[in-house]
C-alpha cells in the first residue's frame, strides 16, 4: 500500500532577537494617521497580553527569504535521507519574495523556488520549481498540492518550503508591525511503500474573497508625513480575528470528518502562529463543535511567544521543532493523529489531518 508521508523536516530560525522593549522608542499612529496618545510601553504591554508575543526573530541583513528557505530545505533533505536530485517538485510558499534589506521592493524574478533549486545545486531538469502565493496558509497549501500530484502519479518526492522576511515590509509606526517576524520551514513529502494507514488522511481548503479579500493588504505608512508611494503590510486585525474564529474551526472539523477519525484520537494541533488569544479561541471552538468543553492537555504547541508570526513559516517551523524534540512538553509518537491548520490573506483557510 502506498502512503504519502512527511519523511523529513527542517527550519531556520534567524539570529536577531527583537524584544518588545525594543519598540519602546517608537511613536505609533492609527490608520487615519492620528497619533496614539498612550505611552509606547503601555501600547506594548497591551499588545503582549493579546498576542502572547514577547520577542520575535529578524533575519541578518545579508539573508533573504530564499536564503532562509535554502537552509531549511537542506535540513529537511538531510532529515529525509534523500538525494536532492530525486526531487520531482520544489514548491515555495511566500508573500513578498526576496526583499533586500532597506528596500520594500518585492523581488520574485526569478521565482524563489528557482533560486532555492539553484542554491541546492540540483541539476535534474525534471525537478520542477515554482512558487505558491496563498497568504499565511501557503505552506500547508503546498503540502496539499504536492499530495495531489503524488496521488495522480505525477510526482514521487516533493520539497515544500515556507519562507518569509516580513521585517523588510513593516511600518514602524503601526502597532501591528510588532506581530510579524522572519523565518523558514520545509518538509519532504513522498510516496512510501507499505506505509500502512499512516500519512496524509485528508485535507480541507476554503477561500472567502468578497468583503474578506482585503483584510490584509499593502498600504501607506500610518505616519502623516510618509511617502504614499512606499507601501507596507497592513492588517484589519479585528476583521481577521472575527473571520478566523468563525471559519477556521469549521474547516478543521470538515478535515477531521473527511478523515473518518474520532476527535479523541487527535493528539496535536499545529496551528498558524498568528496571535495567542486567537489560536486559543480557534482551538476552543473547534472542540466545542464536538461538544467537548475541556481541552486535552498539551494539544496545541506554540512558538509565537519567542518567534512571532513568520507567516508561511510558522507551521513547518513548529512541526520541525516538535519532531526534533526542541519544544518543551511536546513530542510526537508513532500513530499519533495530528492536524495542521492555517488562516491568512485572501482570505484563505486550510487544514490537513495526518497520522504520524
Amino acid at each position: 500500500m502506498h502512503n504519502i508521508k512527511i519523511t523529513g523536516t527542517g527550519s531556520y530560525i534567524p539570529q536577531i532577537v527583537k524584544t518588545n522593549r525594543d519598540f519602546t522608542s517608537n511613536d505609533f499612529y492609527l490608520e487615519n494617521q492620528q497619533k496614539i496618545n498612550a505611552a509606547p510601553l503601555e501600547i506594548i504591554q497591551k499588545f503582549e497580553q493579546i498576542t502572547g508575543i514577547q520577542e520575535r526573530r529578524y533575519a541578518n541583513e545579508d539573508l533573504n527569504a530564499s536564503t532562509l528557505g535554502t537552509m531549511a530545505s537542506k535540513l529537511a533533505i538531510e532529515d529525509a535521507g534523500i538525494d536532492p536530485e530525486s526531487l520531482d517538485q520544489i514548491i515555495v510558499a511566500h508573500n513578498f519574495g526576496d526583499v533586500v534589506k532597506h528596500t520594500q521592493q518585492t523581488d520574485i524574478l526569478p521565482s524563489l523556488a528557482s533560486r532555492i533549486k539553484h542554491e541546492l545545486g540540483i541539476k535534474n531538469p525534471k525537478c520542477v520549481a515554482y512558487d505558491l502565493l496563498f497568504g499565511c496558509p501557503g505552506w500547508i497549501q503546498g503540502v496539499i498540492q504536492a499530495n495531489a500530484f503524488i496521488k495522480a502519479g505525477m510526482a514521487e518526492k516533493c520539497l515544500i518550503v515556507g519562507a518569509e522576511t516580513l521585517s523588510r515590509v513593516l511600518d514602524p509606526y503601526d502597532r501591528d508591525s510588532m506581530i510579524f517576524s522572519d523565518g523558514a520551514g520545509a518538509c519532504i513529502l513522498e510516496s512510501i511503500d507499505n506505509g500502512g494507514d499512516k500519512g496524509i488522511l485528508s485535507s480541507s481548503t476554503v477561500s472567502h474573497c468578497e468583503t474578506e479579500a482585503y483584510y490584509l493588504y499593502l498600504g501607506k505608512s500610518n505616519f502623516p508625513e510618509s511617502d504614499p508611494r512606499v507601501r507596507y503590510i497592513k492588517m484589519n486585525g479585528r476583521k481577521v480575528y472575527e473571520y478566523a474564529i468563525k471559519h477556521v474551526p469549521m474547516a478543521m472539523k470538515d478535515c477531521v470528518d473527511k478523515a473518518g477519525v474520532d476527535i479523541k484520537e487527535v493528539k496535536k494541533v499545529f496551528i498558524h502562529q498568528a496571535n495567542e488569544k486567537l489560536d486559543e479561541g480557534i482551538i476552543k471552538r473547534f472542540f466545542e463543535l464536538y461538544n467537548i468543553t475541556e481541552l486535552p492537555a498539551h494539544i496545541m504547541p506554540m512558538s509565537i511567544h519567542k518567534l512571532g508570526n513568520s507567516s508561511v513559516a510558522t507551521v513547518p517551523t513548529l512541526l520541525d521543532l516538535v519532531r526534533r524534540g526542541q519544544l518543551d512538553g511536546h513530542q510526537l509518537s508513532d500513530g499519533d493523529v495530528i492536524i495542521l491548520a492555517s488562516v491568512g490573506a485572501g482570505m484563505n483557510i486550510n487544514a490537513i489531518c495526518y497520522k504520524v
